[in-house]
């Protein structure tokens, strides 16, 4: 069975920093990503990893400020989020591909985490 399980959000003020965490079970995955929602706003890509060559990409609102890690042998994925800002504000989900893809489109994840909240106040 296929699961993906965050943690790690919390409410933290503004410059801080936070990291979450997502473990993930059931099969091995080619890539692992992040994604966020804030209130009333669409789902929003943040950061993936593709376990080959340890590639990364991240959203232009989080380079340099966010940093994506992790163990493919453990099937876990990290998310350092360093100089927080409110509008960081959000729901952030841990997504997989079911097959050989990845990249910054939702649509190419189909294993989604129930997600964790964070919040940075001002």
């Amino acid at each position: 069975q296929v699961q993906l399980v965050e943690s790690g959000g919390g409410l933290v003020q503004a410059g801080g920093s936070l990291r979450l965490s997502c473990s993930a079970s059931g099969r091995t995955y080619y890539a692992m990503g992040w994604f966020r929602q804030a209130p009333g706003k669409e789902r929003e890509f943040v950061a993936a990893i593709r376990w080959n060559a340890r590639a990364t990409i991240y959203a232009d609102s989080v380079k340099g400020r966010f940093t994506i890690s992790g163990d493919n042998a453990k099937n876990t994925v990290y998310l350092q989020m360093n100089s927080l800002k409110p509008e960081d504000t959000a729901v952030y989900y841990c997504a997989a591909p079911r097959y050989q893809t990845w990249g910054t489109s939702a649509t190419g994840y189909v294993y989604w985490g129930q997600g964790t909240l964070v919040t940075v106040s001002s």
